[in-house]
């Protein structure tokens, strides 16, 4: 009887925690998502607004996302740092300050006065709180998906995929609304008052999350054991094999992969003449795709073997850069396909399928990591996977020069295509690095 009531406590105060820690994901995600709609108008602002070249605006594009780099850092300061007996709201709190800071000073500094060094300031800043958010809120998914709710008594990884299938779709739901409402006020209003828009919106959720206590959260106490200590278990986490063994073919699965987005995006605008509206709309379309995503992972699939689902998202972009291959050699347009539907479906859902592998790896990541530094190991999986994709862009450039395309000859493009989804198939040849019984790994038996 005492077992049974301390039990039902535990669900009842877990249950209680439910509503307040989906409320700060929630709204998290959602930003985080959202994003994309001052992204958007940045583009234009320093093309017609501050007058740069292509060059200069990649420069400025890349430069950026250096922030998102020194994530293990910050996830280590949130897992060693408390402020007020608090080490995760006043981390999320801070990076929507700094990213309404950096937007509002944009929106509101006359163009006379944002030079292209400002602009990259502000831009750094942004990055860096929305960087130090994420980890953040993804150290609270992982904690939170280690506790078993009263829907999923029986399996941890049930839980685990729950909360982290509800993130995915907050997130997908912000970058839907993003791009549709990016591409509607992009003819209808200046950049600034989309700068201003955003800003404010990061400001309320400043303030909304300042009003959350995180005790209401219940998260797992752990002990404060400081810096140094909390870097030296990152270390023993990160040299425990199956985390090991999982993050490096994770990391390698994108670098290895030579990206040819940006080949792809003059073969369709300067080839093909497709229109903006049109990619738009592909995106849009890709978002869509990714909240269905979650809710199919939510239902289906969040207790199928990693190294199952893993693989197969593996081999399905591979399918699909053959795909690009037919379409490229003008296939589908033979068979009476049109060229804007091929770009809005198969496109769309090729370009955001590269990410489909990150919810179900980072449920598995939150299972295998010890308890008290999900959120600096979280951050190192999402570190190594902001240094894969920078791989892979470079790896893209050089393949690009090898086989000739450039702005006006694509006739070596589909064998980039090919060469591309060959490599994206190499990694299934070590999935075996992938754990494929996670219980086993974890240590965890059946009640």
């Amino acid at each position: 009887m005492v077992s049974t009531s301390s039990s039902t406590k535990t669900t009842t105060s877990s249950d209680r925690a439910k509503k307040p820690i989906r409320r700060v994901l929630g709204l998290g995600f959602w930003v985080q998502g959202f994003r994309c709609f001052p992204w958007m108008a940045l583009n234009f602002f320093l093309k017609d607004g501050l007058n740069v070249d292509p060059s200069t605006l990649q420069i400025l594009q890349t430069s950026a996302n250096l922030p998102m780099v020194g994530k293990p850092l910050y996830g280590l300061l949130s897992d060693a740092v408390y402020v007020s007996g608090q080490h995760r709201i006043p981390y999320i709190a801070l990076g929507a300050l700094l990213q309404a800071v950096s937007w509002l000073a944009i929106a509101i500094f006359s163009q006379s006065s944002i030079s292209i060094f400002t602009m990259t300031i502000y831009l750094l800043l942004s990055n860096l709180g929305a960087s130090i958010a994420e980890v953040a809120n993804d150290a609270i998914v992982a904690e939170t998906g280690k506790q078993p709710t009263a829907s999923s008594k029986n399996s941890q990884s049930s839980s685990s995929g729950e909360l982290q299938s509800y993130v995915w779709m907050a997130a997908s739901a912000g970058g839907i609304l993003g791009n549709l409402l990016g591409g509607i006020a992009i003819d209808r209003f200046s950049p600034k008052s989309m700068f201003l828009f955003f800003g404010l919106l990061v400001a309320l959720q400043f303030f909304i999350t300042i009003a959350v206590q995180e005790s209401s959260l219940n998260l797992p106490k752990s002990p404060n054991v400081g810096f140094r200590k909390q870097l030296s278990e990152l270390s023993a986490a990160l040299r425990k094999p199956e985390i090991a063994y999982s993050l490096t073919w994770f990391a390698a699965s994108y670098a290895i992969i030579p990206a040819l987005t940006g080949t792809m995006f003059f073969y369709q605008t300067e080839y093909l003449k497709i229109q903006s509206s049109v990619l738009g709309i592909s995106k849009v379309f890709g978002q869509a795709a990714m909240l269905l995503w979650g809710v199919i992972y939510n239902r289906y699939l969040k207790l199928v073997s990693p190294r199952r689902l893993i693989s197969a998202i593996q081999a399905s972009m591979a399918v699909f850069m053959i795909s690009d291959v037919l379409f490229v050699r003008g296939i589908y347009r033979g068979m009476g396909v049109p060229d804007s539907l091929y770009v809005v479906i198969f496109s769309g859902l090729l370009e955001v399928m590269f990410f489909f592998k990150i919810l179900p790896f980072s449920v598995l990541i939150a299972q295998l990591c010890p308890p008290g530094c999900e959120g600096s190991v979280m951050a190192f999986v999402m570190s190594a996977l902001a240094f894969a994709m920078i791989v892979s862009g470079f790896l893209g450039v050089a393949l690009a020069s090898y086989i000739g395309v450039t702005g006006d000859d694509f006739s070596g493009f589909p064998t980039g295509l090919q060469i591309q989804a060959v490599c994206t198939l190499l990694p299934l040849y070590w999935s075996s690095f992938i754990p494929d019984d996670l219980k086993s790994k974890t240590g965890r038996k059946e009640d």
